[in-house]
Parts: structure tokens; sequence; C-alpha cells
């Protein structure tokens, strides 16, 4: 029996062997498969002209070139350097609006009580199936009249009135998750909901915070058609105007500048999900699905 019994521990350690290495190869070519784009972006901004698609094969191994990001630097007629602060300033002010007024809306759905709060609350989420298409030329009119067109405002200001309905409800559900004693302990002490938000509920809001200022950085970052609807001066074009100004003026005949900058517009982008990435992943798995 201990003979038989050892067979069969050696049999399924076999098995499951197999099994992990078949598993571990699809998921390696899969990989594979998914960077591939990425890493042939990479390799081809550092190759000639005329050597970009002569070949499959990614590596500038018949010659390595920085004129690509020297030239497209300055090929549209504007620097890169103007298209990157721009997406910068406007993707960072964004990121504060979202951080005050979302959480500050999340904190009344989570823990004060009003007539029609569940109501408003369906309301609110109810926006979240509302494409941004179907309210953009009444939204353009607002703006237009108020003389805000091809300026930074209607890109920043609406994110400070709490407009983004994803963002509250993912902090809405973190804070239901947060024990109601801790506020009724500070109540104790005399504080207000203006003291309990600040001193009790944002320290411990930070995962949901930070997963809001990843996604709202790289969804505002990468942002295309409402920055062309408002954007029309080249001086205040964002990275994604940028490069899309960048293939007009190539006439989509020379794509080494082009693939250059995109290299260059990814880092960012890259660099703050590397920094952030356990904290985000952390944010939204804590924040659930309650109530």
């Amino acid at each position: 029996m201990t003979e038989l019994a050892a067979t069969i521990r050696r049999t399924r350690r076999s098995r499951l062997a197999r099994s992990s290495w078949r598993t571990h190869v699809v998921l390696g070519i899969s990989l594979l498969v998914m960077v591939y784009p990425l890493i042939w972006l990479v390799g081809a901004s550092f190759k000639p002209e005329d050597q970009i698609f002569s070949t499959w094969n990614p590596l500038p191994l018949h010659g390595f070139t920085l004129s690509n990001y020297t030239s497209g630097w300055t090929a549209t007629g504007t620097s890169f350097t103007v298209y990157i602060a721009n997406s910068l300033v406007i993707s960072g002010l964004v990121v504060i609006g979202n951080l005050l007024t979302c959480s500050a809306a999340a904190y009344a759905f989570a823990r004060l009580d009003f007539a029609g709060k569940k109501l408003w609350f369906g309301l609110m989420l109810s926006t979240l199936m509302l494409p941004f298409q179907a309210t953009m030329i009444p939204q353009y009119a607002i703006f237009y009249k108020l003389h805000w067109v091809n300026t930074f405002l209607p890109l920043v200001v609406p994110y400070f009135l709490a407009v983004d309905a994803f963002f509250i409800f993912l902090m809405t559900q973190f804070i239901r998750g947060i024990p109601r004693e801790l506020d009724e302990a500070a109540e104790i002490d005399g504080a207000g909901h203006v003291r309990v938000f600040f001193s009790v509920i944002l320290p411990l809001l930070r995962p949901a915070l930070i997963t809001t200022t990843v996604l709202t950085f790289v969804w505002i970052y990468s942002d295309f058609l409402r920055q062309l609807v408002y954007l029309n001066d080249n001086s205040r074009y964002t990275v994604p105007l940028g490069l899309n100004s960048f293939v007009d003026r190539a006439s989509g005949s020379s794509y080494g500048g082009l693939l250059a900058m995109s290299v260059v517009t990814l880092l960012p982008m890259v660099l703050v999900f590397l920094v952030f990435q356990k904290r985000l992943v952390d944010g939204v798995a804590n924040a659930g699905i309650k109530g």
C-alpha cells in the first residue's frame, strides 16, 4: 500500500508539473503578444526612417540613431516641451479637483442623511452610462458663451464640481467600510462634519485617493476628444493634440519623429504607474462593493 501511495503521489506531481509548464508557456506567449507592439515602438524610434518598416525585428540592428528624437521634438513648429507642460498642468489641476470634490461628495453620500439621498446617489451613478459625446454640444455652447474656448478652463473647472461619478462611487464604497465608531468618537470630542472629514476620513481614505490620482492622471493625460474640441491654438495643445498635429504636418509620410515622440509621451504614465502600482491595486481591492 505504501508503494502504491508513493506511485500515486509521483503521478500527481508529474501531472501538476506538466500542467504548470503548459500554463507558463501559454502565459509567456500571451505576454509576448501584448508587449511586442511596445517593444516595436521603442526599437523603431531609434531606427533610420528607411528601416522602420523594412523588417519585423523591433531592434535597430542595422543602424542606431537619435535623429528621430532631435528632429521630432520641434517638427510641428512648437517644442514638444510645451505640449508636455500643458498636459501636466491640466492633468495636475484635474487631479486636485477630483481629490477635493469627489471625496467631499463621497463623504456626504456615505455619512450624511439628507432627503432623497438614495435617489441622488442613483442619479449620480446613472451618469456613468452617459457618454461625453451626448453632452459635448451643450457643454461647448455653455463654455463658448463664457468665452472659455481655447483655454484650459473647460478642461479643468468642471472637475472642481464633482462631476466624475466613478470616483465618487469608489470613495463612497471605501468610506462605508470605515467604522462609524471613529466618527462618533470624534464627535464626542466636539468635532463637526468638516473636522471629521479632514481629520478622520481623509487619512484613512488614502488608498482610494491614490487610486483616484493615478487613474485621473492617466485618463486626462491621454484624453484626445475633449481637448480637440476646446483647444485650437498650437501653443495650448496637449500631448495627444501635439502628436495629431505632427501627423498632419508630416502628411503621413514621416514616422520616425512621430514614433520617437510617442515614446516620450508614454514615459510620464509609465513612471506614475510604476510608482503607485501596489497602492493602486490596494485601493481598488479595498474599496469593494459594500452596502
